[in-house]
């Protein structure tokens, strides 16, 4: 494997990051980008019903205005994590944002259910060319105080996109700006990221592995077979009753994401130019910064899914007023994810371990909150419980994200940032899967209360996921404690 450092081109000061990034302006870039992909896998949920009608859509065309851009995140983030490392995590940066802020102008402009799928897939596979650039700039540009503040706002504005999302859908439906309905939830990337794009070269500076690797065309090909051979079914599955497609496509993925493995070690081991390093997994910590990433990522769209559909569909809410609830956690969340750098320079490695005991606790206040108010109790009673939640969260995104990749060395972290984000991804993507088969199976046998006993099993299988990186964060702490 070739050894790789991060170089800087002017206006960077030798040895550190240029004046922009100190002051801040390439942060806000960065955050700019990371909160607009973040907001839009959650706002479409909103604006789905009017969709359908505007647009005459189909129920098979509004799963994939959905499924195309998750889908479309997913297969795209290995590679893109490698592009940042050969062609400049700059470039390709504002290359992403580029075609992000292009492609939210199609979604809001289209004319039809057909054209919208076209345009969420082509906005997913841009987010996944920015999602991995921005991890890496945001470890070889920052050090010390001013990265773990930086990681602090990254997970502070992932938090924020994800739940306000549904709030600032149903406001700018109901708002109706310039008569756009739906279309504004897309729109309103434009401003954002034309401003963010034009800057990019004054407020980021160019890094990339020093010697430029090649490109590997076949790990390409077996990466993306592979994610969507076991994204697609997990998508899918449910909603089409688990038919024998499914279970080929996740056999056949597994099957293939061994001969990946098996490519990229011996590409490696050549002196290769893999598109994933497997160093990276011969690197302490970032193998069980992976897996720990793995079980968080897994509760949190399952959360956001099941709260939803309980407030809605179980206690009768529309979308605005389903979305003013989700202040309760957004509340909890702002309280710790804009000190998280304090929490965990205080805490050092007890902060995720903490932080996944106190979501465990608000979500126990939460079920018994449900199982108390039912359909018909007050929905004050959520709120406690909503609010725990939400500070365990803040807790946890940021030092989760920072101690992934704090061990990967300069020539890996693209790579890194790559495999960090198909994780999440990936992970989201089953735990909805796990929680649709858990909370439809008991609404749908309608016989221990419908939607309030279905919440409330959702509810127990996320605590059980919560307790899980509880228990595998506080075994590292003692293991490196030990060593």
């Amino acid at each position: 494997m070739a050894s790789a450092t991060t170089t800087v081109t002017p206006p960077a000061r030798r040895g550190g990051p240029p004046a922009a990034e100190r002051s801040g302006l390439g942060l806000l870039v960065l955050l700019a980008a990371t909160f607009m992909t973040s907001l839009d896998i959650f706002i479409v949920n909103v604006a789905i019903p009017a969709v359908q009608s505007d647009l005459d859509a189909s129920t098979a065309a509004i799963q994939w205005v959905v499924a195309g851009f998750g889908l479309a995140v997913a297969t795209g983030l290995i590679t893109a994590g490698r592009l940042g490392d050969i062609f400049g995590r700059r470039r390709m940066f504002a290359v992403g944002l580029a075609l992000f802020t292009v492609t939210s102008a199609a979604c809001g402009l289209a004319p039809t259910s057909g054209s919208l799928v076209a345009a969420r897939v082509l906005q997913g596979l841009s987010a996944a060319l920015m999602s991995p650039q921005v991890l890496s700039i945001l470890q070889t540009a920052y050090a010390g105080k001013a990265q773990a503040r930086a990681f602090s706002m990254y997970g502070l504005t992932m938090g924020i996109g994800a739940v306000f999302g549904q709030l600032i859908g149903g406001l700018l439906i109901k708002a109706d700006v310039f008569g756009l309905g739906w279309r504004a939830c897309f729109l309103i990337n434009l401003p954002v990221g034309l401003l963010a794009l034009a800057l990019v070269p004054r407020a980021l500076a160019e890094s990339r592995a020093p010697r430029r690797p090649r490109l590997d065309l076949v790990g390409v090909v077996l990466s993306t077979a592979a994610v969507v051979a076991l994204v697609l079914p997990l998508i899918q599955g449910r909603t089409a009753g688990w038919p024998l497609w499914t279970w080929l496509c996740l056999a056949a993925s597994a099957a293939v994401f061994t001969v990946f493995f098996r490519h990229q070690d011996r590409l490696g081991r050549r002196g290769g130019d893999p598109v994933l390093n497997m160093e990276l997994f011969r690197q302490r910590g970032f193998g069980p910064g992976a897996l720990a990433q793995f079980l968080f990522w897994s509760g949190q769209g399952s959360f956001f899914l099941i709260l939803a559909l309980y407030l809605q569909a179980g206690r009768g809410l529309d979308a605005l007023h389903s979305g003013t609830v989700f202040l309760a956690i957004g509340g909890g969340y702002l309280l710790t994810s804009t000190t998280a750098h304090r929490l965990a320079a205080r805490l050092g490695s007890r902060t995720v371990p903490a932080g996944a005991l106190t979501m465990a606790a608000g979500l126990g206040l939460l079920w018994a909150a449900a199982h108390r108010s039912g359909s018909t109790g007050s929905l004050w009673e959520l709120v406690p419980g909503l609010v725990v939640d939400g500070v365990g969260m803040g807790m946890v995104i940021a030092p989760l994200t920072h101690d992934a990749l704090a061990t990967v060395p300069a020539g890996l972290v693209g790579s890194a940032s790559g495999v960090v984000a198909t994780i999440q991804q990936i992970s989201g993507a089953l735990g909805i899967a796990v929680i649709g088969i858990i909370f439809y199976g008991a609404v749908g046998d309608g016989a221990h209360g419908g939607y309030p006993h279905a919440f409330g099993l959702g509810l127990a299988f996320l605590l059980g996921l919560e307790l899980a990186l509880a228990a595998l964060t506080i075994g590292l702490r003692r293991t490196r404690s030990a060593h």
